[in-house]
């Protein structure tokens, strides 16, 4: 935005604070001078050595005479004196706003590590010291995480694409390979493009918040997911047994059964090679509607589940048949719960597996009018 120059803060407090002090002195010569002419008379009958009146002397107006050049003195010495004082003072009470400038300006020209750390004790200008460097922070984590994930992206989206371009090839230089081994590949590849394109915009689409809420129950919503997947449980040999209370929540429907899917879906594919159990309850608390899934597994360390929500981690050391994904599954349920304003919790379980909560935010009913 284009603004007209205008006079800096500094020097609008500079005049402030000595355009304060002049009218505090004025103010204290004229209480001076009223208290002058209240107890002073206005003349004095002069009287000689005898004691003997000669004249009248008008005390009043020599009073004047003396007052008004010294009170224009000391005005003048408060005018220097505000104008000296508040510039430094100004310049001392702004210095903290400074360093924050400073930063603002290093942060807009693309340098996220750059911190204020402003010292002293607490008042206004640490408070936003400390609020602009918290959020520096969180723009530094959430810059390097894009990256990471563009990074990330362009190579899950590379691999086939390479992976096309040499069965085409193979197709057009060697023209007595089998074809309909050829379209079957290339039908194979492009469909996993194409699932990995709509979790990129999926992914999106949540992190934008672009969604209509509206109130729905989250026990119906995981209800609706096991029954689709459970043919996939029927092929891995795993038992899904669900039980959970009624959770109202508000929320994007589509949105949470594609979170309630995913959680189901991996807690079916990284499960046991054979035997294989999926527990999805939901639950109701105070202020919150709780969706849990969890599976029998290998067993996991915290630092294997601390990365499991990271874009493209498969859990690789968990998978025991071909369906790996595209390893945004976990990802997508993260940014989810986050745009709907909820918690997501990972867990180890004791005996192998992972436990998986999704704590919403409640619908609360509104009050009958009265």
């Amino acid at each position: 935005m284009d603004r007209a120059p205008g006079l800096s803060v500094r020097l609008k407090l500079t005049l402030s604070y000595a355009g304060f002090l002049m009218v505090a002195g004025a103010l204290l010569l004229a209480a001076v001078w009223v208290f002058l002419l209240r107890y002073v008379p206005n003349r004095a009958m002069l009287i000689n050595p005898d004691d003997r009146p000669t004249g009248v002397f008008p005390i009043r107006s020599a009073l004047l005479d003396v007052f008004a050049p010294r009170a224009a003195a000391v005005l003048a010495f408060l005018l220097v004196f505000g104008l000296v004082g508040g510039w430094i003072l100004a310049g001392r009470m702004l210095a903290p706003l400074t360093r924050i400038t400073e930063a603002t300006r290093m942060a807009t020209d693309g340098s996220l590590s750059h911190r204020i750390q402003l010292p002293g004790r607490e008042d206004e200008f640490r408070e936003l010291a400390d609020a602009f460097d918290a959020m520096l922070t969180r723009l530094e984590a959430h810059d390097a995480e894009q990256r990471r994930f563009a990074a990330n992206a362009s190579h899950e989206l590379r691999t086939p694409l390479a992976i096309s371009k040499a069965l085409l090839d193979v197709a057009r230089t060697d023209p007595d390979h089998d074809t309909g081994e050829l379209v079957d590949r290339l039908h194979a590849v492009n469909t996993r493009a194409i699932d990995l394109t709509e979790a990129l915009l999926l992914l999106s689409r949540a992190n934008q918040r672009s969604f209509t809420r509206e109130t729905l129950d989250l026990s119906l919503v995981a209800e609706e997911a096991t029954e689709t997947l459970l043919p996939l449980a029927e092929k891995h040999g795993v038992t899904i047994e669900t039980d959970g209370d009624i959770a109202p929540t508000r929320g994007s429907q589509p949105l949470l059964l594609q979170l309630t899917t995913n959680l189901v879906q991996n807690a079916i594919v990284h499960n046991l090679p054979e035997k294989g159990t999926v527990w999805v309850t939901t639950a109701v608390g105070p202020d919150s509607a709780v969706l849990t899934v969890e599976n029998t597994g290998d067993p996991l360390t915290p630092h294997q589940v601390s990365t499991l929500t990271e874009p493209f981690q498969r859990g690789t050391e968990r998978v025991h048949t071909g369906h790996a994904g595209v390893g945004l599954g976990l990802a997508i349920v993260k940014t989810i719960t986050g745009a709907h304003d909820g918690t997501l919790t990972l867990t180890p379980r004791p005996a192998g597996g992972l436990r998986v909560t999704v704590e919403l935010p409640a619908n609360q009913p509104h009050p009958p009018r009265r």
